[in-house]
């Protein structure tokens, strides 16, 4: 049987509870997807463990041909969905150790890694398994906040503060962390600061704006070049009006127009791992967010496609 189904063969409502009805597995993956619901490290709305099986099902309305990059992402790439982790609500760390465990065995195999979050703790989780096999990463990051708050409640480990803690692990190389669409009130004018003082390159929503994302793009590829790569996206960076289901909103933020092209523009990088996070199904009641969630997803895969199909167009011209 081909994968994924498409709704045109099995109607839509005919759900395996898997994204767009992947197999657990398949021989020759290059793509995993695999969901983290874990929410408990929220600051104020929480319901995002539950994104997961909502994204799954709002895949179930696409279809498996990505036009722009034309390519079948999850046909090309022999995609699995090896389901959820079996995180541990209360406790963090051994839900961290699970999560890493399970990232850390798809990238051992060769399959890209793409989480379905959860809140944006989870991302730490993955950055560890990346940086044990390919030391410190490059990273792409989307998103309306920039999470390198030290604590919150004197607790360390929270939504806010993961890539203030993969600095200090050493899982990232700061010269080649881009954040991008940042906005919103702060509590001090430090905050973007924070970022920057760790050597991160923070763009915020109106400097994206005022340059466009072509010209962040080409500072981005002069920046990372060939490095291993890891793209995370927080819902959040895209616009209220479009993505209502998300635990801290920020006005002002980007259409789904306007993030699906400069997603689609992020071919030529060396990619081991995405992950999306903090879609709240229960903020969502019209399934817009889940559905785009589902949306960029599909575009993730599609990245790592245009990527294999180059591979292969490489070696029949040897």
């Amino acid at each position: 049987m081909k994968y994924p189904l498409s709704p045109d063969v099995k109607p839509e409502f005919c759900t395996t509870g898997s994204f767009m009805r992947l197999p657990a597995e398949r021989e020759n993956a290059k793509v995993g997807l695999v969901g983290m619901p874990f929410d408990t490290a929220a600051s104020f709305r929480v319901g995002a463990r539950f994104a997961p099986q909502a994204i799954r099902q709002a895949s179930m309305t696409l279809f498996p041909y990505h036009p722009v990059h034309d390519v079948y992402p999850f046909d090309d790439t022999n995609a699995i969905d090896i389901g959820d982790v079996p995180v541990i609500p209360h406790n963090i760390h051994r839900s961290y150790e699970l999560m890493e465990e399970a990232v850390g065995t798809l990238m051992d195999r060769g399959i890209v890694p793409i989480g379905i979050g959860g809140d944006h703790s989870i991302t730490l989780a993955s950055l560890r398994a990346a940086a044990k096999r390919y030391g410190p990463v490059a990273m792409i990051h989307f998103d309306s906040h920039t999470d390198t708050w030290d604590t919150y409640y004197d607790e360390k480990y929270w939504h806010g503060s993961p890539f203030i803690r993969a600095y200090e692990e050493g899982l990232v190389n700061p010269k080649k962390v881009f954040q991008i669409g940042i906005r919103g009130t702060l509590n001090h004018p430090g905050d973007v600061q924070e970022s920057k003082n760790l050597g991160y390159h923070v763009v915020t929503a109106g400097g994206l704006e005022h340059k466009g994302f072509s010209v962040i793009l080409e500072q981005m590829k002069r920046a990372i070049g060939d490095t291993p790569c890891f793209l995370t996206f927080d819902i959040d960076f895209v616009d209220p009006s479009c993505a209502p289901g998300t635990g801290t909103l920020e006005v002002g933020g980007f259409s789904s127009r306007e993030t699906l092209k400069m997603i689609r523009s992020l071919t030529g990088f060396n990619y081991v791992g995405f992950d999306l996070v903090e879609v709240l199904p229960s903020y969502d009641p019209t399934q817009i967010t889940s559905l785009l969630a589902a949306t960029i997803i599909h575009d993730f895969a599609s990245l790592v496609a245009v990527k294999t199909k180059r591979k292969s167009l490489d070696t029949v011209i040897e």
